[in-house]
């Protein structure tokens, strides 16, 4: 009887959601060519979530990324083996959405929101129950009228950033680097040390092994457990590397709108434009600039702009650019510049001689740091920037025992306080200092 109850509960539900759906969209494959595939009489809208039907093969689900008279273009989350021709196509999903809540806390997720984290025990890799919200991929950035000033600065435990390239709660900062600089372990040291309330970290087509070692080694326990962190590695569809950016900005701004202050860190923001590449020139998009179709320069701003302050909390977003040969001036790394609130550039120069954070603070710049600062600590910031500018000019000149004491006031004080300074922007990669211990030191330096 008990059976029977449950089945005819079922049935009224089924009929229920029929009744509340007037109509099935599906369509079927005519052609697949390269990473997309062809489906007639298919009007699903774009961006909708798709299952492909596989025969004996398990249904592989894709997404609608754009149309050709009068075919709809669909590109798989998978791999396309075992799809054929007339193969029956079913859309389940109009648009995209993700859960969120506090419980995530501490959890390791995939590009769809599932927990992939089983590595660090059963306490963590439990099933998630249902006390969540839902919150769209694809939200709307806050109006810029809507959004409050920035005027509070976020303490990262880096002297060079919080003394000379001070940020602020709600500002959008990049990270210019190339390969194998120490990108990653900066990131996870101002996870581990910053005063944001929740920490949410996207890694978008990141090398597979790199992502436990990323977790266990540069965040540690202590930065997982006011953290979430969503993967997408680089062997996955491009539109699950999209998807994982979209979802981790989307987390961010559910605790943000709780009136958390969160920090969101993205490696890398190339990596995302690279699978927008990807699928724009799958969806017949020309190429432009370097090979990156019109919608990657369309996309980034949308994606970027939604990070930021609104009335309820703040969501600082740090972003990893990965420069093609150390170029700085490269099409993404240019684009990116322009959008967000200042730069942080990364040498291999530095990094190479042991200097870490490998941060070039005299090409680094932080926009909104006069607004977060007091007029003491700005000025000795400027004084020490100055002196570093000074000595990165005539460095080749006193490499070679060429620089002539007395050619000029600024450079004899900075060859003066080079050792002192240099002491102030290096730091052990697990060593955290407090703002007023670095707002200490820096002011040593202007009197000295």
């Amino acid at each position: 009887m008990i059976g029977q109850r449950d089945r005819t509960n079922t049935r009224s539900v089924s009929e229920q959601i029929e009744s509340t759906i007037p109509y099935r969209i599906s369509g079927s494959v005519t052609r697949l060519a390269g990473l997309s595939a062809s489906v007639a009489s298919f009007p699903a809208p774009m961006g909708a979530t798709c299952r492909i039907h596989r025969g004996p093969h398990s249904p592989v689900d894709c997404e609608v990324i754009g149309f050709n008279g009068s075919e709809t273009l669909v590109m798989p989350y998978g791999d396309l083996t075992g799809i054929s021709r007339g193969a029956e196509v079913e859309m389940i999903r109009s648009q995209q959405s993700t859960r969120a809540g506090y419980e995530l806390l501490g959890r390791v997720l995939d590009a769809q929101g599932n927990a992939i984290d089983g590595w660090l025990g059963d306490a963590v890799g439990q099933t998630f129950n249902n006390s969540f919200a839902r919150v769209s991929l694809d939200a709307a950035p806050t109006p810029p009228l809507s959004r409050p000033p920035i005027d509070e600065l976020l303490d990262t435990g880096i002297r060079a950033i919080d003394g000379l390239l001070t940020c602020g709660k709600g500002q959008r900062l990049g990270l210019f680097a190339g390969s194998g600089v120490g990108k990653s372990v900066l990131l996870g040291h101002i996870a581990r040390s910053s005063s944001a309330d929740v920490n949410i970290i996207v890694l978008v087509g990141e090398r597979g092994r790199e992502v436990r070692e990323f977790v266990e080694r540069n965040l540690g326990s202590d930065g997982l457990s006011k953290s979430i962190v969503v993967a997408a590695t680089s062997d996955e569809s491009p539109l699950l590397r999209i998807r994982a950016a979209k979802l981790g900005t989307a987390l961010a701004e559910f605790f943000r709108d709780q009136g958390a202050d969160v920090l969101l860190l993205m490696d890398s923001v190339t990596r995302f434009a690279v699978a927008q590449r990807e699928i724009g020139l799958a969806a017949g998009e020309p190429p432009a600039t370097r090979g990156y179709p019109p919608s990657v320069f369309s996309i980034l701003p949308r994606l970027l702009e939604r990070s930021g302050r609104n009335h309820a909390g703040s969501i600082t977003g740090f972003y990893t650019v990965l420069v093609e040969g150390d170029d700085t001036n490269e099409p993404i790394a240019d684009t990116v510049r322009g959008i967000l609130d200042g730069h942080i550039v990364l040498s291999r120069q530095l990094a190479a001689a042991g200097h870490w954070p490998a941060i070039d603070v005299s090409n680094s710049i932080s926009r909104v740091m006069p607004q977060v600062t007091n007029p003491e600590h700005l000025e000795s910031a400027r004084q020490v920037r100055r002196l570093i500018a000074a000595y990165e000019a005539a460095r080749d000149l006193i490499s070679i025992g060429a620089y002539q004491a007395g050619s000029s006031d600024s450079t004899d004080e900075a060859i003066a306080l080079h050792e002192r300074i240099d002491d102030f922007v290096q730091q052990g990669e697990m060593e955290s200092t407090a703002l007023s211990a670095t707002l200490r030191q820096l002011q040593d330096l202007k009197a000295a």
